[in-house]
């Protein structure tokens, strides 16, 4: 037998249709759910921003709550006001701490629920107290 009277094929590689439609769906619902929460992270770290701030402002609860209240209007804070701030005495000062949940609807009933929390202090740990 000669190499030329042989025919080799080879299999066809790459994606169906069927395939190709599956993929862009998935793509399209991350993308999808990815441009609904992008706003809210973005909205979190602003917070944190916010409370760092307030908390220079000065020891006492009027003030860390008058100067996050002016960052949440130039920062356009929604989620939360300056009275959702717990606000905790320790032995080193102030520290400022929030929590809250936000509930992005999806399709029909489904939603996705995120929770989000803070805090100014070094150990990372939210307080569920407020301060006298």
């Amino acid at each position: 037998m000669y190499a030329s009277n042989v025919v080799r094929f080879n299999k066809q590689r790459g994606l169906s249709l069927i395939g190709l439609i599956f993929t862009l769906g998935i793509v399209a619902v991350i993308a999808i759910v990815g441009i609904k929460v992008v706003p809210t992270v973005s909205e979190y770290f602003n917070i944190k921003k916010a409370i760092q701030v307030a908390k220079q402002a000065g020891p006492a609860a009027r003030d860390i709550q008058a100067t996050f209240e002016k960052q949440a209007d130039v920062g356009y804070i929604d989620a939360i006001t300056s009275k959702d701030l717990v606000i905790t005495r320790n032995g080193e000062g102030v520290e400022v701490s929030f929590a809250y949940s936000k509930k992005i609807p999806l399709v029909g009933p489904a939603s996705l629920l995120l929770e989000y929390e803070g805090t100014t202090a070094k150990s990372g740990v939210v307080s569920k107290k407020t301060a006298e």
